[in-house]
Parts: structure tokens; sequence; C-alpha cells
């Protein structure tokens, strides 16, 4: 518990020192509403004990929609330490405790996925993103996992390519990505430890953080695939489909050992 209260102490003090910083970045609408979330997270990762190992090459244009696998918070930290991107979340998180500040902090697109009707603007906000060069990061699994299986990739929210496209502005860049957690506190991560790492279900937060901030040292292989220019022919479903390909066999073989780009 030592640790733990030692990392949340440094957490807090980053956040204290960086915030200011964002804040005026925001109000300005300048890069600093982009760069200070990568140092923050970095700052995170390094706190944590992350530590992050990368294969192929994060796509280098603007307006990329990143479609990635989904298995605990701590993906919101990898991604955001490599890259600056913003998230589409389920619209319950911006009520959460801490969680829910950084998310809007963090320039969040918010989704209420029981209001189907609410999907059209959510789409159209990913699409103002994009043309603004913000790189959007969805989780097409609609939900965690517990890291070792990729659930079916929904299309619905795909649609924002076509939203960015639909007045002939330029393609937009899909690419998929994979997160596979492979050691926690220096021990490969295998069933038996599958849940220190990820969070799904019904595990409480809190509990699972402690967990997290305890361990000291957590290693994730991040796998980029190959990017994708989608011009308006492009069918959502197919892109889906293609990316969820991907990331199955990536993570698949970031477990195994054998990582490669797909």
């Amino acid at each position: 518990m030592i640790r733990a209260a030692s990392a949340i102490l440094a957490l807090s003090l980053t956040f204290l020192v960086l915030a200011p910083f964002h804040l005026l970045g925001l109000a300005l609408q300048n890069d600093l509403q982009r760069k200070v979330p990568v140092l923050f997270h970095r700052i995170v990762c390094r706190i944590l004990g992350v530590r992050i190992h990368e294969i192929g090459q994060r796509a280098s244009a603007g307006q990329t929609l990143i479609l990635s696998n989904h298995a605990s918070w701590l993906d919101i930290s990898v991604l955001s330490a490599l890259a600056p991107v913003v998230f589409v979340a389920k619209s319950e998180v911006a009520g959460w405790p801490i969680f829910g500040t950084l998310a809007k902090l963090q320039r969040t697109v918010f989704i209420e996925r029981e209001r189907r009707h609410k999907t059209g603007e959510a789409t159209a906000e990913m699409a103002n993103r994009l043309h603004n060069g913000d790189s959007v990061v969805l989780f097409p699994e609609g939900t965690s996992s517990d890291g070792i299986r990729i659930l079916p990739f929904r299309s619905a929210l795909v649609g924002a390519v076509h939203h960015a496209m639909g007045d002939g502005r330029k393609n937009i860049v899909v690419q998929p990505v994979s997160l596979a957690y492979m050691k926690f506190g220096g021990v490969p991560v295998g069933r038996a430890l599958r849940d220190k790492v990820a969070w799904y279900g019904e595990t409480d937060l809190v509990p699972h953080l402690l967990g997290v901030l305890a361990a000291g040292a957590v290693d994730v292989t991040v796998s980029w695939g190959e990017a994708i220019a989608c011009d308006l022919d492009a069918s959502r479903k197919q892109i889906t489909r293609n990316a969820e390909t991907a990331v199955r066999t990536m993570t698949a073989s970031a477990l195994r050992g054998t990582p490669q780009q797909a």
C-alpha cells in the first residue's frame, strides 16, 4: 500500500502542475491541448511502471481513425502516451469521479449508446475532430474484454468516416491497433493474472486501480496495423471487418510471443 499511496501522490502532483497549461491550450485552441495530454500520460505510465513495446508504425497523417481492442482503463494512458489522440466513450464515463474529469479534459466524444438517435450526433462530432486534425480512437468492441478474446467489432460509429468525407474533403486514414498485456509485476500474464491487468465485466474499478498501482510494473505490446486511406466508396462494414481481423491477428501473435504487424 505504501507504493500505491506514493503513486497516487505523484499522479496528483503531475495533474496539478500540468492542468493549467492544458486549460490554457483549450482556451486558446492551440497545440497545448494535444501536447499536454501526451506528456501527462507518459508520466502516468512512468509512475505506474507501464513499459510499452511498439510493433509497426503509427500513421503519420492527421485525420486518423484508430480502431483498437479494449482490455483495461490502462489502454487510455498507453495510447495517449504514444500519440495525441481523443477517445470515444460511453456517456456514463463523463460522470465517473476523476476519470470523467480527465476524459472531458482530453476532449472525449461521449455517446449515449442506449439512444440510437444520438449515434448520428456522435459520429458528426467524431467527423469534426477528424477534420480539425485530431486522431480519434474508437473501441469498436463496445466494451472491455479479458485481453485475450477479441469481441466482435461494431460498425455503426465507423460511419464517422463517411460523415468526415461527405463534403468532398480529403480521405480519412483508418488504422487498426492491438494492445496485448504481457507481464504484470514482472510475471508473464497467463490466465491466472489476467484479471490483474484486464478490467472488464463486474470488476470494481478502485481495487483494480490500487492493484496496478501496487504492482509497479506492467508490460504491454502495442501493434500498429496497416493504415488505409478510405474514400467515399469504402464500406463501413468492410472497414470494420478488416480492422477486427487485423487486431485479432496482431493480438494473438503478441500473446504467443511472435508479434507482427497485420
